[in-house]
């Protein structure tokens, strides 16, 4: 846990047995403590104000953007004490936000292909290709390979929606390479100013000091919003961070998204898409930190020095993300990340990243209609499926374009232009295999992504150890 941030991956190896370490806390080890205090009165009454407008979080619905309830905080971290004691709740993130449109324009962006700027569903199945699931009602949602970026299946894929906490994607493929791992802060009470009412925490103090590593555990187990302010105030404060945000969005050609907050609370224009969202995904999956810390299932964070006692205690906490965990829904075989969300503008968002043998693919899922219990993950699972059996024998209707001015000069054509396109700016830089990527197990291989030069990155995500390690126990 002593080293930097991976800011620089190119040709690197990521060692499996150091990610393994740092996502310590499997349940074998997963403790828990009497759970501190969320935050202190004076910074509850400093939150948003109230807009009239009401909120969800995990199906009850409050006054919107009342002061965080402390009681509602230590219920909610009450839930992460024990292991498996109960589902952890969805990352909410209150609203502000107008309610989305009912349809979809009948004109999108037509960024990474024609056919994915068009609304309706978009799939060019081959000759015995499998059918797409029926029981599909995200309002958007996208099927693509990670390494080629070819898009096999979407449905208003540029659709401009709310996105919940998959916004904290961006936030990290921003913020991540600018702090070493090891820095530490002394949390001020201003550091934690301005965040939603309602919104998800981590268990953040003022008065206390945490290490950047424990603060991103804390954005990607918890969705903690308190978290991410900290590390905002640690970036140069909430505003310039929301600037980085959206110039890098820009720089990702992320076309559809408006950055307004960085934890992604409901706000008055902020929006994204299943594209962008995608995006996000894969450019912070060539980044060994965003790997480690996407794919961790627990851990243990800072608590408080208790009276007496000269350690400062530590209490469990549990990722949001249902098909890694495998709480209320079976895990996914070969998940490996990312990042969940559910606000009252957003409903529930996810996008995930899996393998199977040598394919990797991307999923996100917005805001499914039908309201059963986990449904996002439902969808989401019925699409990896879909996808892994439907490679190669489906066209692609698009592409994932790449960062830079090279990705914003894509044709846009999509289908057969788009794929060639796309692989023939694979890069050769993948350590000694040819110039061609080669993937040898979630556990160890290469991921070829493109950037604004075309770029490979080493990975080894150690998602199928604990998913064995959790079977065990």
């Amino acid at each position: 846990m002593g080293t930097a941030p991976d800011t620089s991956t190119r040709g690197s190896t990521v060692n499996t047995s150091a990610l393994l370490s740092l996502s310590s806390a499997t349940p074998g080890t997963f403790t828990s403590v009497p759970t501190p205090s969320f935050t202190s009165t004076h910074v509850r009454d400093r939150t948003r104000k109230s807009t009239g407008k009401s909120t969800r979080e995990s199906g009850r619905r409050t006054p919107a953007r009342r002061a965080a309830a402390p009681l509602a905080a230590t219920a909610a971290a009450l839930l992460l004490c024990g292991p498996l004691a109960a589902a952890p709740a969805h990352a909410a993130d209150q609203p502000g936000g107008a309610t989305d449109a009912v349809k979809p324009p009948a004109h999108m962006s037509t960024v990474g292909g024609k056919r994915l700027g068009r609304p309706g569903t978009q799939v060019d199945p081959k000759a015995g290709a499998p059918a797409l699931p029926k029981e599909l009602s995200g309002k958007s949602w996208l099927v693509a390979d990670a390494e080629s970026g070819d898009v096999f299946a979407s449905h208003n894929a540029h659709w401009r929606l709310p996105p919940a906490s998959t916004l904290k994607m961006l936030f990290a493929d921003t913020l991540l390479p600018k702090m070493p791992k090891t820095k530490t802060h002394k949390v001020q009470l201003s550091d934690l100013e301005g965040m939603g009412e309602g919104s998800s925490l981590v268990g953040v103090k003022e008065n206390y000091t945490y290490s950047v590593h424990d603060l991103w555990l804390g954005v990607f187990l918890r969705s903690g919003n308190d978290a991410v302010h900290v590390l905002s105030a640690m970036n140069g404060g909430v505003p310039a961070t929301v600037r980085e945000m959206q110039a890098h969005a820009k720089h990702l050609n992320a076309r559809d998204t408006h950055v307004v907050t960085p934890d992604g609370y409901d706000e008055e224009g902020q929006v994204s898409s299943a594209y962008d969202l995608t995006l996000f995904a894969r450019s912070g999956l060539q980044k060994a930190d965003f790997r480690e810390y996407c794919s961790t299932a627990t851990a243990q964070f800072p608590g408080t020095f208790e009276k007496g006692k000269k350690k400062r205690s530590s209490f469990g906490i549990q990722n949001t993300n249902r098909l890694l965990t495998g709480f209320g829904v079976a895990p996914y075989k070969g998940i490996a990340g990312v990042k969940n969300g559910n606000t009252t503008n957003a409903g529930a968002t996810f996008t995930g990243v899996a393998q199977r043998g040598n394919r990797v693919l991307l999923v996100t899922v917005m805001n499914p209609q039908e309201k059963e219990a986990n449904e996002v993950y439902k969808e989401t699972a019925r699409l990896f499926d879909w996808g892994f059996k439907a490679a190669g024998s489906v066209n692609p209707v698009g592409t994932l374009v790449r960062p830079g001015a090279a990705g914003a000069s894509h044709p846009s054509d999509g289908g057969e232009n788009g794929h060639k396109h796309a692989q023939a700016s694979v890069s050769t830089d993948d350590g000694g295999s040819g110039g061609a990527w080669t993937a040898v197990g979630i556990a160890g291989g290469s991921l070829a992504l493109l950037g604004a030069v075309a770029f490979g990155v080493h990975r080894r995500w150690p998602l199928p150890e604990l998913a064995r390690r959790r079977s065990r126990d």
